[in-house]
Formats: structure tokens, C-alpha cells, sequence
């Protein structure tokens, strides 16, 4: 495996355990049906949470979440309704962003950010 693809794995977990200190409950990581694919799927008793992590070494070339831009959101928005369908779910759903960056003491610095965007109209 690539040392990214550990990176990534790295950040997933680590944004996995943040988001259960807050008080989310995980459902899913690495969700996927056919190509389209959801990094976290979490819960809140009202809520149905779809979170892209975005994890980079650094911040030397751009800032994790620029890396998300509506043809992402497109996609994410596709799974979504996928993941909705298969499982029957009948809750408000929030689309969170995450970055994730390496700290220097060998965890990372986490910026999440909650309701980040509402689904694109095509």
C-alpha cells in the first residue's frame, strides 16, 4: 500500500474516534456500493451524518477541503441517497466535512465542520 493510502487510513480512524468522543455513532466507514463510496457514515438520534475526511501531510500546497469541490459533492450526494435507499433510513440528513493534518506529536489536528454543505440542485 502507498505510504498516502496509510495516511488515509490514518486520518479515517483518527476522525472515526473524534467523532465518538463528540457523541456521533459510527455506522459505517469506507461505505461503498458499486463506485460510489462514503467515507464515515455516522448518527445522532435525529440526525443521518454522510463526513468526507480529507487528510494530507501537510498544508505546503492547498488546504484539505479545497480538495472538495461540487463535482464531490455531486458524488457524495449520489451515495447518500444510495446508502438512504438500502437502508431504509428515515432521518434529517447533515453532510460534514473533515481535514485532518499530521501534528507534531503524532496525532493530527482535526478542523471538522459540521452541515458544510447542503445537497447541490442539478
Amino acid at each position: 500500500m502507498a505510504q498516502h493510502n496509510y495516511l488515509g487510513a490514518a486520518g479515517e480512524a483518527a476522525a472515526c474516534a473524534y467523532l465518538t468522543h463528540k457523541g456521533y455513532t459510527i455506522r459505517h466507514c469506507n461505505w461503498r456500493c458499486g463506485h460510489l463510496e462514503i467515507d464515515i457514515v455516522a448518527e445522532t438520534p435525529d440526525r443521518l451524518i454522510v463526513i468526507e475526511v480529507k487528510t494530507r501531510a501537510s498544508l505546503r500546497f492547498a488546504h484539505p477541503l479545497e480538495a472538495v469541490g461540487w463535482s464531490k459533492m455531486q458524488r457524495l450526494v449520489n451515495a447518500a441517497q444510495a446508502y438512504i435507499f438500502h437502508y431504509n433510513i428515515q432521518k434529517e440528513i447533515q453532510f460534514d466535512l473533515m481535514a485532518l493534518t499530521p501534528d507534531p506529536d503524532g496525532g493530527f489536528l482535526i478542523e471538522h465542520v459540521p452541515d458544510a454543505f447542503l445537497p447541490p440542485l442539478c
